[in-house]
């Protein structure tokens, strides 16, 4: 079995959504069967994320449970260039910054709320 540092530099993938029943938001690891956290805010959220991540991964470890790794995903950079109209460029810039975190994560999370309905 592998080292719990390994796990963490693994790129396993975190959705985030937002809670329509008690606000805030919920990010979860697909990969991880259980692994998922809340909070208030986006950033909080990632933070927690985080931290419910390493303690899933060292309980697993400790238990002896089979952990999954990521997909096969090194043929992807996890970058792209988007050319977008300026009004949804100030649009954006404008809910990130009520949000309190960066315009990337902000479209971030927006891409994978949209991702995961498709499934």
């Amino acid at each position: 079995m592998r080292k719990i540092e390994e796990y963490l530099a693994m790129p396993y993938r975190l959705e985030i959504t937002p809670d329509p029943d008690e606000g805030g938001f919920v990010a979860s690891y697909p990969e991880l069967p259980g692994c998922l956290t809340c909070a208030e805010t986006m950033e909080e959220v990632i933070r927690n994320a985080e931290d419910a991540k390493r303690l899933w991964l060292e309980a697993a470890i400790e238990e002896g449970i089979e952990i999954r790794e990521p997909g096969m995903i090194e043929d992807y950079s996890g970058q792209f260039k988007l050319r977008i109209p300026k009004s949804l460029h100030k649009s954006l810039a404008e809910h990130s910054k009520r949000e309190g975190i960066s315009m990337n994560q902000y479209c971030l999370y927006l891409l994978a709320k949209h991702d995961a309905a498709w499934r």
